[in-house]
């Protein structure tokens, strides 16, 4: 498949699945939902509980997304404290965050293919299983694992390497879709397809600095990487 920024074939992996790719994993923010409003309306009212008046710096915790919370809020030098708060205000606005267009649709005709798919997140798994659940979602994945669940978060590759498990899925058959730099970096670790997804408007400059295997902007894209069933009595294509 073309890269839709340059034109040219993408560079993918040494062995590339003749048939397409068998096995799925996805961020959640940023990649399924559009969480952007809603994280930024949680993150500010804990900083001002937290921390007190002032601007928050959401655009610096932005620049981090994809990572743990309490490992932003290290890196960031930020008090721990503001998880409670946020967590709070993420599941009292949990229904303001949207699905993006087409991944529905996307997302069921991954199922009836049979493809397996996993979440892999920086949110908290009980967390993130209720937003799946409470937008429909979550009978369309097969796993959702989030941070709290491994012993390294992203970008260590423990929560890839545990859809893989789960899935029963080969690394060279499995492709890993994030809309930032610490999926990618979690994906390689786990020798899996590094795959950008920018139909959230994200920075571009960024991820395709880091050097995906492939950049996506639509999510029926996700579609066009990955195998079709063979109709019975069709023989090996």
């Amino acid at each position: 498949m073309p890269d839709t920024l340059t034109g040219e074939d993408p560079v993918w992996p040494a062995t590339v699945p003749e048939q397409g790719f068998r096995a799925v994993v996805f961020d959640l923010d940023g990649v399924i939902v559009d969480s952007y409003e809603v994280m930024r309306k949680a993150f500010s009212t804990a900083y001002t509980e937290v921390v007190g008046a002032g601007e928050a710096p959401f655009a610096e915790y932005n620049r981090h997304l994809g990572r743990y919370f309490p490992d932003i809020m290290r890196i960031m030098g930020l008090p721990l404290e503001m998880e409670a708060p946020f967590v709070r205000e993420s599941y009292r606005l949990a229904p303001e965050v949207p699905v993006f267009d087409g991944v529905a649709d996307m997302l069921r005709e991954l199922r009836r293919r049979g493809i397996p798919t996993a979440v892999a997140t920086g949110k908290a798994g009980e967390r993130a299983r209720a937003l799946l659940r409470q937008l429909g979602l979550l009978p369309l994945f097969d796993v959702v694992i989030g941070s709290d669940e491994v012993a390294d978060p992203k970008p260590a590759p423990d929560m890839v390497l545990r859809a893989l498990s789960v899935l029963g899925a080969r690394p060279e058959e499995t492709m890993m879709i994030g809309d930032a730099v610490t999926d990618l970096q979690s994906a390689r670790g786990a020798k899996v397809a590094a795959v950008a997804a920018v139909w959230a408007g994200v920075d571009e400059s960024v991820l395709l600095a880091a050097g995906p295997d492939a950049v996506l902007r639509e999510p029926a894209e996700v579609l066009s990487l990955c195998a079709v069933p063979v109709p019975a009595g069709a023989g090996p294509r």
